[in-house]
């Protein structure tokens, strides 16, 4: 289902729900007055902004023009935390504005960190993606949506195979987020953290670099009021095993505010 604003930027995104509740990516509607959503037949329906998560370039959109003539399909979300690599999908969406285009490849890797934003846990695929996918879906063989498209790597700007959606797990929180409450809700600890060098884990007695070092705890704060100190690491949260720094966020973001852990 191509997107369209009036600021001309092409998008993919595909239907959540009968109502007509739209996803698609946060840089693709960010900023728009009026969003055009278009459908494979033709048809064109106007749509707001219920929400998005600019952290995770996530969006959700909902048409308002009179859709009871029209028959919405919602994809199902999958359990993405099934996949493996070297597994089958396809992605779908709408690249440099031809309509709607299927391309074919496996997942390459799983949780990867590309620098985007605090929360990186991409899926890496080698189905060609390019300008115009984002937002689309990236599907299983029976049409169950494993991630959302989000990013290419490319020095041209075409796609060299290497591409990067969000997975369908961690889009489902932002999602139910976003449609019941129109904003986002995050975990928050309270601490400044940085990587475990060979060097502190050396000194420590750590068989690996794994991990977070906290740098400061935050006057009050939940870790502060928990006994969390300066030079602290935090090897597990809530039951989770924190591999690196970069993973403590994501864990505690996703983590449900009021939750002991």
């Amino acid at each position: 289902s191509p997107l369209e604003s009036e600021s001309s930027r092409l998008g993919s995104g595909f239907v959540y729900d009968t109502s007509g509740r739209i996803i698609t990516n946060n840089h693709v509607v960010d900023g728009s007055d009026k969003v055009d959503v278009r459908f494979i037949d033709g048809n064109i329906y106007t749509a707001k902004v219920v929400g998005t998560d600019k952290f995770n370039d996530i969006a959700v959109l909902q048409i308002t023009d009179d859709i009871k003539d029209e028959t919405l399909v919602p994809l199902p979300l999958a359990n993405s935390d099934d996949l493996e690599v070297g597994q089958q999908i396809v992605a779908i969406g709408n690249p440099f504005g031809l309509g709607g285009t299927v391309t074919a490849g496996i997942i390459s890797a799983r949780n990867r960190d590309i620098s985007l934003g605090k929360y990186d846990d991409f899926i890496q695929t080698d189905a060609p993606i390019n300008q115009g996918n984002s937002g689309g879906p990236r599907v299983k063989s029976k049409g169950e949506v494993v991630g959302i498209n989000s990013a290419i790597l490319s020095n041209s700007g075409g796609s060299v195979g290497i591409g990067f959606a969000i997975p369908a797990n961690f889009a489902k929180n932002v999602i139910k987020q976003i449609t019941e409450t129109g904003e986002i809700k995050r975990g928050y600890i309270g601490v400044r953290i940085q990587e475990v060098t060979k060097e502190i884990a050396d000194s420590l007695g750590l068989k690996s670099q794994e991990g977070a070092l906290v740098s400061s705890a935050s006057a009050g704060g939940p870790a502060d009021k928990a006994g969390i100190e300066a030079g602290d690491i935090i090897l597990e949260f809530n039951n989770k095993k924190v591999d690196n720094m970069r993973k403590l966020p994501k864990i505690v973001a996703d983590t449900p505010i009021g939750q002991s852990v």
